[in-house]
């Protein structure tokens, strides 16, 4: 059976013989052939799995190497099918061996990947919320308006300019091209900010916000376009064409999607959704890929559409969704698509001709154009210098969609119509292109094509390393003065940011503002952030629940925080001030949202819950390791002082509130061996001493006849001194109950025996994280050797697995006012 699978190889034909029907699985690779069998690759399943595991490996080994210098997974993709291609395919576009990569193997390896690329198009359907663009402020239409019209108009024009001399059918291929180069698409933009690790900066969700307006905009014109191009050769095509566009988009918006929510409204709190639905809007995804092509569009905007319009995003059901889809098609689907478009580079065939030339200034005209509008709109609203050049890196990029669209034109031959006669009327009656409104296209050219591919791949690998030398998220704390409780005034408002993760942490977290001692003299602002993992959802989300009244319906989650936290606030009236937030955003990226809260705020201390929880009798119920590394992550970037609780199950007051003082006296110690983070501890337990219902005693541990050396050491315990003076000379107030305690240890095994003994004395148990170098009191126990060195030692013995008793732990990292 004679084939020409290349239809862009000069026309040059090859010999192929294909089984029908095909032979799918092989006899097995040790089991002997027969004398006239093929061999084992002869078969499409084993063929398949090779040629996916080759693209696979190639790809991850490519991208090991460029990842250490920002250069993106894209790049890596692409790249692999560029070697494949040319290491795999003679000049003439077929295999050089034809054990591998045979015309039927690339077919299916085509179809399984393209296949995969619109389940990618339809999980990121389902993570963008629509209507979010109804919400987009003036600077985010502008932007998004910007980078699709300017550089259109740019390209229109600049195509007219430099075509005069190609024929009418070159000149309607130039039309594609600057009409794709124009897209800002934003799956292409979402993919980007993840990769940087920008979602939660300024700049990543103003990036985001623009190109979802930017792209609602291109779907809308391209919709009225639809009815222009098909009425002007048929009116009866273009009516029914654009009766079952609107229908399709109407029974996913006003009948699917309340099914969806009728779906999640059945489905109890908590809980996760019913496979059974899973699977069935899986497989309406795949049936709108055939409704798609139907209707004469291409197979992606089907699985798009629906995913953006009829699937809500978010837990339950977006997130149940994305969690069974996203994993495999973004990890070899996605890669599979990119790699097998460009194995059909083949740069041995490049011909930098006059319309190849023209393609190229085409491709820098409308990038350029791009840029520059993105930047201009970005200094009209007066953002800085760099943040406007970042911005116009990030909107100018671009990545597998436009592979998908330049893929899907290089291989169709149909009638195209353009409603270039519309901006005609508008901008030029004279323009040459417009004097045919229908006209024959053919798919580009393999030079074309290969341009445009190479256009890709710069642009995926500069925009990310640009981004990286250019944008800093970290900056934002430079020049910003570190706040701590020792530099506040003893009867002024303390600032404190409490993070919520878990229902659990909502009454240890009211018990300990409530031990705080809030009075109308010396009050606390209290900052709830609730942070959510962001799953099945593109964009983060923060919330004000003050600013926005309805949140609480909208983000039921929250309810209980915003609940208790207000009655809280509602039972210290005039004391207590509670500002109660929610983001959503992803684990790797939470502590930016809590230090930047901190930075916004300017709190004075932030209390973050403990990775680790216990069950009543003891036992270790739960130890999230992700929770433990954003802790760190606080720790390192916190721009005030921070404290880390570690809650015991059985710890803490009878409810969140005393209804009667006299009845209980909450007992709080504080472990005191010197240094700055001790000195904050204990400026911090001083506040909570200020009403008659704590009780507060101070363990100072000391070393026998400590010989003190150096400047630094004696000034610390100069520091030392001045701040237990009042406490140890009993110089507070009389109402207020506190006692001072020296022990004299020798050694980290004594100073550990003292420390085990306080978790069934006391209610808390406060300590600094780190302590004066070079104290006997903790010599032997290193705090290389400790299981959690987040806590500091003292913490990390109160935290053990071996101790059970009562007694919470709060340990504190002071923050110092100048700049590390």
């Amino acid at each position: 059976m004679e084939l020409n699978d290349n239809p862009n190889s000069n026309n040059i034909p090859f010999n192929t013989c294909i089984e029908l029907p095909p032979q799918v699985n092989s006899q097995g690779f040790w089991k002997k052939q027969k004398p006239d069998s093929d061999g084992l690759l002869k078969n499409s399943l084993p063929e398949l799995e090779l040629q996916m595991v080759m693209v696979f490996c190639l790809s991850h080994t490519f991208h090991f190497v460029f990842k250490r210098f920002g250069i993106p997974k894209l790049s890596s993709d692409i790249l692999t099918g560029l070697v494949l291609g040319y290491a795999l395919m003679d000049e003439h576009g077929n295999p050089r061996d034809e054990t591998l990569f045979t015309p039927t193997g690339q077919q299916i390896l085509a179809t399984l990947s393209m296949c995969g690329f619109a389940l990618f198009l339809f999980t990121t359907g389902v993570k963008m919320n629509i209507g979010m663009v109804t919400k987009s402020g003036t600077k985010t239409v502008t932007i998004g308006v910007a980078t699709l019209f300017v550089p259109f108009l740019c390209g229109l024009i600049t195509k007219e300019v430099i075509a005069r001399n190609l024929s009418l059918s070159d000149k309607n291929k130039l039309s594609f091209v600057f009409i794709t180069q124009c897209l800002v698409p934003f799956p292409v933009i979402s993919s980007l900010v993840s990769d940087l690790n920008l979602l939660n900066s300024e700049i990543g969700r103003l990036s985001m916000s623009s190109a979802m307006v930017s792209d609602a905009i291109s779907f809308f014109l391209t919709a009225a376009f639809l009815i222009i191009r098909v009425s002007m050769d048929s009116l009866r095509a273009a009516i029914i064409d654009a009766v079952a566009t609107t229908a399709f988009i109407v029974v996913s918006a006003f009948v699917i999607r309340p099914i969806m929510f009728f779906i999640i409204e059945k489905t109890p709190e908590g809980r996760p959704v019913k496979d059974i639905y899973v699977y069935t809007i899986i497989a309406l995804a795949l049936l709108s890929c055939l409704i798609s092509d139907v209707l004469d569009q291409q197979i992606f905007m089907g699985p798009y559409l629906l995913g953006l319009l009829a699937i809500p995003d978010g837990p339950p059901l977006g997130s149940a969704i994305v969690a069974k889809l996203d994993c495999f098609v973004t990890g070899v689907f996605v890669p599979l698509f990119v790699s097998t478009s460009v194995l059909r580079v083949d740069l041995r065939k490049f011909v930098f001709d006059n319309l190849t030339a023209t393609n190229a200034i085409l491709v820098m005209v409308t990038n350029i154009a791009k840029f520059v509008a993105c930047y201009i709109a970005c200094f009209i609203y007066d953002m800085p210098t760099l943040d406007s050049w970042v911005l116009s890196f990030i909107m100018s990029t671009q990545g597998n969609v436009q592979i998908g669209l330049y893929t899907s034109f290089r291989d169709i031959d149909v009638s195209i119509y353009f409603t270039s006669s519309l901006f005609t009327f508008i901008f030029d009656k004279h323009f040459d292109i417009f004097t045919n409104n229908c006209y024959q296209m053919q798919g580009i050219s393999e030079s074309v094509y290969n341009l445009l591919v190479i256009s890709i791949l710069c642009l995926a690998t500069i925009v990310p390393l640009s981004v990286k030398f250019l944008y800093d998220p970290s900056r934002k704390y430079a020049g910003y003065q570190k706040r701590n409780i020792m530099h506040l005034k003893s009867d002024s408002e303390l600032r404190i940011l409490v993070c919520i993760h878990r229902p659990d942490d909502i009454p240890a977290m009211i018990n300990l503002l409530d031990a705080s001692c809030p009075t109308k003299e010396a009050p606390i602002g209290v900052y709830v952030l609730h942070l959510i993992e962001l799953i099945g959802r593109a964009s983060p989300i923060f919330i004000s629940h003050q600013v926005q009244k309805k949140a609480l319906s909208q983000v039921s989650y929250s309810h209980n925080v915003i609940l208790s936290f207000k009655l809280f606030e509602n039972s210290n009236w005039d004391a207590v001030e509670v500002n109660v937030f929610t983001a959503v955003s992803p684990r790797k990226l939470m502590h930016e949202d809590i230090c930047i809260m901190a930075l916004d705020k300017l709190t004075s201390l932030m209390i973050l819950p403990f990775h680790r929880k216990w069950s009543p009798d003891g036992h270790v119920e739960l130890d999230d390791g992700m929770l433990r590394a954003l802790n760190n992550s606080v720790l390192q970037r916190a721009p005030c002082s921070v404290g880390i609780l570690v809650t015991r199950a059985n710890s803490g007051r009878t409810g969140s509130l005393l209804s009667a003082q006299d009845a209980y006296r909450y007992s709080v110690a504080m472990v005191f061996l010197g240094g700055k983070d001790d000195r904050e501890a204990l400026t911090y337990a001083k506040r909570m001493v200020r009403v008659s219902s704590v009780r507060l005693t101070v363990i100072h541990l000391i070393a026998p006849d400590e010989e003190e050396v150096g400047e630094e050491k004696k000034w610390g315990i100069v520091l030392d001194a001045e701040l237990l003076k009042d406490v140890k000379y009993k110089n507070l107030n009389s109402t207020q109950y506190i006692e001072y305690v020296q022990e004299v240890v020798n050694d980290g095994t004594q100073m550990a025996s003292v420390v085990r003994g306080l978790v069934d004395e006391f209610d808390l148990v406060i300590t600094g994280r780190c302590h004066s170098r070079g104290s006997r009191q903790i010599s032997g126990l290193d705090i290389g050797w400790t299981e959690f060195p987040e806590l500091g030692i003292i913490g990390d013995l109160l935290a053990s697995m071996d101790i059970h008793g009562k007694a919470s732990v709060l340990v504190i990292q002071q923050q110092e006012i100048e700049n590390d």
